[in-house]
């Protein structure tokens, strides 16, 4: 079968708006106030991860900080995520669209991310598109996680896919390198963080809007 594979922040959706939110919640658990910034944070958000807000902050504030410190807020940052997984999150236009359309071609569609299984599971159904996906790993799925290929290739598997007719749809160097690294291809998006910056990664394609999906996937796995 052939298989399309998606990651989720900044690919499928922008999610920086509630994880940034979920971030300010740490800090003022922490006495310091709302430190993350929704328009400057957004990139380290989609595609740093929790760990990686907190430690921007810490850094921000001029704070000597470790993995205490880290491992304090990490668990406050969680637990406001998820309380508040959906209150700014969307998905880009065209996406369920797009699936659908993949799906309804024969294509075998999941989700390879580093956000937490649990997390991705209650986000996506919040967007209404859980079902649009036979497949789900997330960072705490397997031993390991992206840019390690274990994640993808059994993202893969568990859709009855074939390896050798598998692409990746990402947002980041991380996502070039897992496919790179799966022996699979890899297609950017051009409207996640970094923008049309991707470009210089030299993914397999780039895709500039959902409604193109389809073509260009077929360019690349028929």
């Amino acid at each position: 079968m052939r298989t399309v594979i998606f990651d989720l922040d900044g690919t499928l959706a922008d999610t920086s708006g509630d994880l940034i939110a979920a971030g300010n919640a740490a800090f003022r658990r922490m006495g310091f106030g709302d430190v993350l910034d929704p328009v400057t944070d957004a990139r380290t958000a989609m595609m740093g991860g929790g760990r990686a807000m907190l430690m921007a902050g810490f850094e921000r504030l001029g704070q000597p900080f470790g993995e205490a410190q880290i491992a304090a807020g990490y668990p406050v940052l969680l637990t406001a995520y998820a309380e508040n997984i959906d209150r700014f999150s969307t998905l880009y236009p065209g996406t369920a669209a797009a699936i659908e359309g993949l799906r309804g071609a024969g294509y075998g569609v999941g989700i390879c991310t580093n956000k937490p299984e649990a997390l991705a599971h209650q986000l996506l159904t919040a967007l209404g598109v859980r079902n649009l996906f036979g497949s789900l790993i997330g960072a705490d799925t397997l031993a390991v996680r992206k840019p390690d290929p274990a994640p993808l290739r059994e993202a893969v598997t568990r859709l009855g896919g074939d390896h050798g007719q598998a692409i990746l749809v990402g947002d980041s160097v991380t996502d070039r390198e897992t496919a790179r690294a799966a022996g699979m291809r890899s297609l950017l998006v051009t409207f996640g963080p970094d923008g049309r910056g991707v470009a210089d990664l030299q993914p397999d394609a780039l895709l500039d809007h959902y409604d193109g999906l389809a073509a260009v996937v077929a360019e690349l796995i028929g």
